[in-house]
């Protein structure tokens, strides 16, 4: 699914216009963006919870020639599906 059929599907679902839809979509990204940005957990009861996980550094190689690089710690988003979405798709 598209962000256009998102939109789509939550304007009528919800009964409003297409551009209410993707404005509140947009405002939706937004603010889990800038919760894990702040290094929150965003936690939807039934839907989800979204997470900021941290990779360590690691040594990895390179395919193509054989090479040692070294791999930098990062952060990565994580996403843990809730009960009621797990459910809902069995």
């Amino acid at each position: 699914m598209t962000k256009a059929e998102v939109v789509n599907a939550m304007a009528d679902k919800a009964g409003i216009s297409k551009a209410d839809a993707e404005k509140a979509l947009k405002a939706f990204v937004d603010t889990i963006t800038d919760a894990l940005k702040a290094g929150d957990k965003v936690a939807l009861v039934g839907f989800g919870t979204f997470s900021v996980g941290e990779r360590a550094a690691r040594t990895g190689q390179n395919p193509q020639t054989g090479e040692k690089i070294e791999i930098s710690a990062s952060k990565a988003p994580k996403f843990k599906a809730g009960k009621a979405l797990k459910d809902a798709i069995q």
